[in-house]
C-alpha cells in the first residue's frame, strides 16, 4: 500500500469533481417546479431559513419571468444566497420544511430555483443594490469568510467603508476552501466574493492574518468599530498513539489542499480510514474515493441515530462506495518505517443517558483493527483558543464568548459565526454577519452623540 497522487486521467478527475447537484437544463423546467409551490402564508420554508430568505416571494418572481427581482429577494437577507443554494443542508432547513412533504409529494426544490436565479445574476453581475454616500466612519472586518463578508456587504450598503483582512490569497472563507469541490468550484466561489465586493466601499487586504500582520490594538487606534469572523480552523487531535505518522492528514487540510492545489497534486492512499461523520469527514471520504482510493472507511463511535451529517450526505457516501464502522473509537495508529499501516479502534456501546438525554458512547473491551495507508482525522474543529486568550477577548475554550448585540467583552470589538458558535453551517455564519452590522451600525450612531 502506497500513497499515490495523480491516478486518473483528467477526464476521469473532471467527471469525479462534476457539479453534483446540476442546475435547471432551462428556463422552462424552472417554472415547472415554481409553479408547483402553493406560495403559503407564514411560510415554513422560510420560517426555517437562518436568513429568513422570502421564499414563497422569490419563487413567484421566478414564475412571472422577474428574475432579476427574485435575485435581489434572495440577496437582499443572504448575499452569499448563491453559494448557499449550493452548500446547504436544505434537507433539515427550507426544503425539510416545505408542506408537500406532509402531502407525499417531492418537496419544492428550493435551492435548485435559488441557484436558478442567483446563478443568472453573479454571471451577469447585475447591480442589484446601490451604495449609500460614505458616512465617514471605518470598520474593519477580519476574516473574508461568509461571516465577514456577510457583515461588510450590510455595512458598505450604509455608506460605511470597510477594510477586511483575509489571511488566505482568496475570499470565501469555509466557502473556498472548506467545502467538496465537487459542490461549488472555485471559480463560482471568486465570482462570488467580486460579486459581493462590487458594490463598492469593501477593501478586501489578502495574506494579512490577526496576530502575524496585524494586531487588534492597531485595528482599535485605525477604525471606529472592529468585527471579528475567523472561523475556526483547527482540527481537533484524537490525542491517541501513532498520530504523528505519515499518512495521518487532517481533513481540513486534506480538503483544503484539494481545492488549492488541484487534484493531480493531492496525495490518497489505497486504503483510507475516515475518523468522524459530520459533512466534513463526509467532504473528505467522498474526495478521498473519487481522487482514486480503492477503499475508504468511515468510522464512527456513535450510531447512525446520533451522526451530525444528514441523511443526504450519508447516502452520499455510501454512494461513492464508503463503508460506514458504528460504534468504533479510534485507539491506536500503528506503523512501519515512520508511515500508519494499521488502525485500531475500540468497539463502543452508547451508556446510560445523562442530564440532556444524550447517550455517551463507552468501550466495551473488545477491539478491531484496520489495514490502512491513510487516516484523516475529521473528529471536529477546535477555536483558536491562543489567538483569542492573547488578545484579551473573553471566551469559552476559544469560542469567542458575545452578547445580545454582538458585543465582545472589548468595547467596539464584535464577533460573530463559527468563532462564536463553535462551527455551524454557511447560512448561519451569514445571519451572524448580518447581525453584527446591524450592532455595529448602532454603535456607530452612539459613539456620534
Amino acid at each position: 500500500m502506497a500513497i499515490l497522487n495523480n491516478r486518473l486521467t483528467a477526464e476521469q478527475y473532471e467527471q469525479n469533481f462534476s457539479d453534483i447537484h446540476p442546475p435547471f437544463e432551462n428556463r422552462e423546467a424552472a417554472l415547472v417546479e415554481a409553479n408547483r409551490c402553493l406560495f403559503c402564508y407564514d411560510a415554513p420554508c422560510t420560517k426555517s431559513c437562518p436568513t429568513s430568505i422570502n421564499i414563497p416571494k422569490f419563487i413567484k418572481q421566478i414564475t412571472t419571468d422577474n428574475v432579476k427581482g427574485s435575485a435581489y429577494t434572495i440577496f437582499d437577507a443572504n448575499i452569499m444566497g448563491g453559494g448557499c443554494s449550493k452548500v446547504c443542508p436544505v434537507e433539515k432547513l427550507c426544503e425539510g420544511s416545505c408542506v408537500y412533504n406532509f402531502l407525499e409529494e417531492p418537496p419544492i426544490p428550493i435551492a435548485k430555483l435559488q441557484r436558478f436565479s442567483t446563478e443568472k445574476a453573479i454571471e451577469q453581475k447585475w447591480p442589484l443594490f446601490q451604495r449609500k454616500p460614505s458616512v465617514g466612519k471605518k470598520v474593519a472586518v477580519i476574516g473574508a469568510g461568509p461571516a465577514g463578508l456577510s457583515c461588510a456587504h450590510v455595512l458598505s450598503r450604509e455608506g460605511v467603508d470597510v477594510t477586511i483582512y483575509e489571511k488566505e490569497k482568496k475570499g470565501g472563507g469555509l466557502m473556498t476552501y472548506g467545502i467538496a469541490a465537487y459542490k461549488v468550484t472555485p471559480q463560482f466561489c471568486e465570482d462570488e466574493v467580486n460579486f459581493i465586493t462590487s458594490l463598492g466601499g469593501i477593501d478586501i487586504k489578502y495574506d494579512q492574518e490577526l496576530g502575524r500582520n496585524v494586531t487588534l490594538a492597531e485595528l482599535q487606534t485605525n477604525y471606529n468599530a472592529v468585527y471579528l469572523g475567523i472561523g475556526v480552523g483547527v482540527a481537533r487531535h484524537l490525542e491517541i498513539p501513532g498520530e504523528e505518522l505519515a499518512g495521518v492528514e487532517d481533513a481540513i487540510r486534506f480538503i483544503y489542499d484539494i481545492r488549492e492545489k488541484g487534484y493531480p497534486s493531492v496525495p490518497v492512499g489505497d486504503k483510507v480510514a475516515v475518523i468522524g461523520l459530520g459533512m466534513t469527514a463526509i467532504d473528505a471520504a467522498t474526495q478521498a474515493k473519487r481522487l482514486g482510493a480503492k477503499e475508504v472507511t468511515i468510522v464512527y463511535r456513535r450510531t447512525q441515530a446520533e451522526m451530525p451529517s444528514t441523511e443526504v450526505e450519508l447516502n452520499l457516501a455510501k454512494l461513492d462506495g464508503c463503508h460506514l464502522i458504528w460504534l468504533a473509537s479510534p485507539k491506536e495508529i500503528i506503523g512501519e518505517n515512520g508511515r500508519v499501516t494499521q488502525l485500531i479502534c475500540n468497539v463502543m456501546e452508547l451508556g446510560v443517558p445523562d442530564t440532556s438525554g444524550r447517550r455517551s458512547p463507552v468501550e466495551t473491551g473488545e477491539t478491531i483493527t484496520l489495514a490502512v495507508d491513510m487516516v484523516i482525522k475529521a473528529a471536529g474543529q477546535i477555536p483558536y483558543e491562543e489567538l483569542v486568550s492573547s488578545n484579551q477577548l473573553t471566551n469559552w475554550n476559544g469560542k469567542l464568548a458575545i452578547d445580545g448585540n454582538c458585543a465582545t467583552n472589548i468595547p467596539g470589538v464584535f464577533a460573530g459565526g463559527d468563532c462564536v458558535n463553535g462551527g455551524k453551517e454557511v447560512v448561519d455564519a451569514v445571519q451572524a454577519g448580518k447581525d453584527g452590522a446591524k450592532a455595529i451600525l448602532s454603535f456607530l450612531v452612539k459613539s456620534e452623540k
